[in-house]
């Protein structure tokens, strides 16, 4: 009887190339999480878009991505991520094209919507094959390295191109720029990336996929609503309370069910576990100061949106750099080292907000403030993407798709958080400087500084949690 070894197989030739089309068509989603934010006004003025409605152009696409990871994940083990990746890009290019074509508010906030229902079918198939694609140390770190690079790199990048696109082509290119992005991804991804067969007698948990996902939508919803409703108001404790409820009662179903949606087991490891925590809290301060840079450069620098878009280039320079060096340190070094340098980066950052003044200039203190964002933001998502993608076996996917989730629920709690300090706090300087000269700039400015502390203050604790919780050992084998 022979008792010889098998050899491993030899690995795809074609993974360089596949990484590359997973990439272009993951930056194009996560660039329209931001793409629409300086493009914004103009949209508005163009169809008439009440104040009240225009938060839920960008809130609406958060809400359908954020809350239908999970599900897109289990979906890619049911009919193949390959079919996931082109049927998520096809939608997505299409849901572009009705965005840019729209002639009132609600085709533009459909588009919106519909973009984030097909990102969320792509991105846990891209990390999962990922995840099973590169499996050598050396190789899973470049491979992440340059996910991660795409990804910190698009929030930056999308604010640039919604700002060149608007004063040069119009509002509209916003939303068409994503469809030849799509085209050639797709076309990369049919070449590169061989279909595989499906896992055998996989079942998509519906009932769990409903309690997530109403779950995260109905807290994501509460918190947006914090800032202009306030936190006593009856939908914002509603949602919030809704929320809560549902999503217990989703931990609760995926303890007792055979093929739950979630595996407990993914979270309570303790480097995943650690690791979506770290990306959330990440997540709270750096959506939150994307949120209060945009207006300090528009609103109290009296910056264009040309302009605006571009003084964030440091934060994607400074996000390429981080990503090089954290790639590297990904094989050896202990993943919550990684993960709370990214954290204080980001913590220091929100700190040097205390320095804002009126007549701040951009060399200092908020060409640092960008550069410690991006170094932040590059360690962190490069050591959660593989540290939970790392070993994850059948819940590949899924462990993926937490981490974007986890970004998601961090970025509107930071906006809810953040934002409630730093309206409050500009409340009460205008009701203790009564008939001051610029007087509305001078509060504004004070409500971001006093935010930034409080989240400066919270991601010192984040990042002494995250060391408590995080595993020791390096991703690269645990």
């Amino acid at each position: 009887m022979s008792t010889a070894v098998a050899a491993p197989a030899p690995p795809d030739s074609r993974r360089w190339r596949a990484l590359g089309a997973i990439a272009a068509g993951q930056f194009m989603i996560a660039v329209d999480a931001t793409i629409m934010n300086i493009s914004l006004p103009s949209a508005q003025r163009a169809l008439h878009l009440p104040d009240s409605g225009a938060q839920w152009v960008i809130t609406i696409f958060a809400l359908c991505y954020g809350g239908l990871l999970l599900l897109g994940g289990r979906l890619s083990d049911l009919i193949g991520r390959r079919n996931c990746l082109l049927i998520g890009l096809a939608g997505f290019a299409a849901a572009s094209i009705l965005g840019g074509a729209a002639v009132n508010p609600a085709m533009l906030l459909l588009s919106r919507a519909l973009q984030g229902v097909f990102g969320a079918l792509f991105t846990p198939s891209a990390l999962a094959l990922l995840g099973t694609t590169f499996t050598t140390p050396a190789e899973r770190g470049k491979a992440f390295g340059i996910y991660g690079t795409v990804m910190g790199s698009s929030s930056g990048i999308g604010l640039m191109l919604g700002g060149v696109l608007t004063d040069t082509l119009g509002w509209r290119w916003s939303m068409y720029v994503s469809v030849p992005i799509a085209v050639a991804a797709a076309a990369g991804i049919a070449h590169a990336v061989r279909p595989a067969p499906r896992q055998a007698g996989t079942r998509v948990d519906v009932t769990g996929a409903v309690l997530a996902t109403s779950g995260f939508m109905a807290l994501v919803f509460g918190l947006t609503r914090v800032s202009s409703d306030g936190w006593s108001a009856p939908l914002t404790i509603g949602s919030l309370v809704a929320g809560a409820a549902l999503l217990a009662l989703f931990v609760l179903l995926e303890s007792r069910i055979a093929q739950p949606l979630l595996p407990l087991r993914v979270v309570l490891d303790r480097s995943r576990g650690g690791a979506y925590l770290a990306v959330l809290c990440m997540a709270v301060g750096n959506f939150a100061a994307f949120f209060f840079l945009t207006f300090f450069l528009q609103n109290v620098l009296e910056l264009s949106p040309l302009v605006t878009g571009l003084a964030f280039l440091p934060y994607t320079a400074a996000i390429m750099i981080a990503v090089r060096l954290a790639k590297r340190l990904l094989e050896h070094a202990p993943v919550r080292l990684l993960l709370c340098s990214g954290l204080l980066s980001t913590a220091l950052a929100l700190a040097l907000f205390g320095l804002l003044r009126l007549d701040s200039g951009y060399a200092f203190p908020l060409l640092p403030i960008l550069v410690l964002l991006g170094t932040g933001n590059g360690w962190v998502l490069v050591t959660a993407n593989s540290t939970a993608t790392l070993d994850a076996g059948p819940d590949t996917a899924v462990a993926g798709a937490t981490v974007m989730t986890s970004m998601q629920i961090g970025a509107s709690l930071g906006i809810a958080l953040l934002g409630t300090a730093a309206g409050t706090a500009t409340a009460a300087f205008l009701g203790s400087h009564p008939g001051a000269t610029g007087l509305a700039a001078r509060a504004t400015v004070h409500g971001y500084t006093v935010a930034g502390m409080a989240g400066a203050a919270f991601l010192c604790l984040a990042a002494l949690t995250v060391f408590l919780v995080a595993g020791q050992k390096g991703s690269g084998g645990r």
